[in-house]
């Protein structure tokens, strides 16, 4: 079957009242991909893949987990036994194989792939390395690739329903940096810890089912793009970049969630020194790279965009990360909007543009949003005010 061909309704497992389950489609152009790579199987276990592909997504624990998916026969789900009951195998798409404490699931997966020739086997590349260890040992004869080989260049490019649920995240965490712009959000004399707990607590309001991360760096600790929200208060004059996102419910209704990003920097009262001319170098920064991001732009080309004007304006020296990553089931993934990465944004990427300035020992500064490449051109998902927001409590 060719990958733009239309997959069968029946095979499609459309949802009452819901839209189309979009795993067979996904299915179909793995299995083509892996035949034209001469993969024989996939061995998924933890990461974005499995759930992507199935629905499921395993729990990080040191019992294995892995989905065998041959290029052409059944797949088996291999599930720690008190793990089967959350596993849904409502597509038909695979087998379940649960097994016992008693039990190796090494020898089950290594039975479930004997072919008595040499295989060429793909594997996850989050899998625990004394999983993929032990299956080397078990199958000396496979030779061994990521996963990501073939599921990488599938996932960056998102579907209506990824990209729909991608928006509807964006449009949540759009709404907490309202309130944090707004001054809903109460800063001074709070510790950014408590801040940082505000956040995720209104993220969560906002209809995402966990809080991945909440950054907020204040005073000289905005220099540290990473930041670990602290004991430290927010005190008048202050520079507070807040970076935050979480998982969003899939609007297909199956599998896991899609991940917000944003970032806004505002100030409680006069900006210090030189602090909104670094702020408005990178306010034009990150609109250049937002247009810059269009289809057939080398991912190079768009990081390119947004540099050249922290460079100009001479804090070159000072913007010492990529200027994107991708985003999706996982809050990196590719494409990564980095020098030498030569790949052209194709259709359907979706990726943060986050340009950033830290002077150490001073402030710091970041603007992000969550941009899709759409044939007509880069479209922000996000919508919140780039303006310099002064809160003044």
């Amino acid at each position: 079957m060719e990958l733009d061909e239309p997959v069968n309704p029946e095979q499609a497992n459309v949802m009452p009242g819901g839209p189309e389950d979009p795993r067979p489609s996904r299915w179909i152009r793995v299995r083509q991909l892996m035949d034209n790579m001469g993969i024989d199987a996939l061995l998924l276990s933890h990461g974005a893949d499995l759930p992507w592909l199935s629905g499921y997504e395993a729990m990080p624990l040191e019992r294995l987990t892995m989905m065998v998916l041959p290029a052409d026969g059944d797949a088996t789900l291999v599930v720690p036994a008190l793990e089967a009951p959350r596993v849904v195998s409502d597509a038909g798409l695979f087998d379940i194989r649960p097994w016992r404490e008693d039990e190796d699931p090494v020898e089950i997966v290594a039975a479930l792939l004997s072919s008595g020739r040499p295989m060429k086997l793909a594997i996850s590349d989050r899998t625990w390395a004394d999983a993929l260890l032990a299956l080397q040992r078990r199958i000396p004869s496979a030779s061994w690739s990521l996963a990501s080989r073939v599921t990488g260049p599938l996932r960056a490019v998102k579907d209506a329903q990824e990209i729909e649920t991608l928006a509807a995240a964006a449009e949540a965490a759009d709404r907490v940096a309202a309130c944090l712009m707004g001054g809903e959000i109460s800063l001074i004399g709070r510790s950014e810890a408590e801040v940082s707990a505000e956040i995720a607590d209104r993220l969560l309001s906002e209809g995402h089912s966990r809080v991945n991360f909440a950054i907020v760096a204040s005073g000289p600790n905005s220099a540290s793009p990473h930041h670990e929200p602290g004991r430290r208060r927010i005190a008048p004059g202050d520079p507070v970049v807040c970076d935050f996102g979480g998982t969003f419910p899939s609007v297909s209704g199956v599998g896991p969630g899609y991940c917000s990003d944003i970032t806004r920097t505002v100030v409680t009262g006069k900006p210090p020194g030189q602090f909104a001319e670094v702020y408005e170098v990178v306010r034009v920064a990150q609109e250049r790279g937002v247009s810059a991001a269009c289809v057939g732009t080398t991912c190079e080309g768009a990081d390119r965009a947004s540099r050249e004007v922290i460079e100009e304006a001479g804090y070159g020296k000072a913007f010492f990360h990529r200027t994107g990553h991708g985003i999706g089931i996982e809050e990196h993934e590719a494409p990564y909007l980095v020098a030498g990465n030569q790949d052209p944004l194709a259709e359907g990427n979706a990726f943060s543009v986050e340009p950033g300035v830290y002077l150490d020992g001073a402030f710091g500064i970041r603007i992000e949003d969550i941009v899709v490449t759409e044939a007509q051109g880069p479209r922000r998902l996000n919508s919140a005010d780039h303006r310099l927001a002064i809160v003044d409590h």
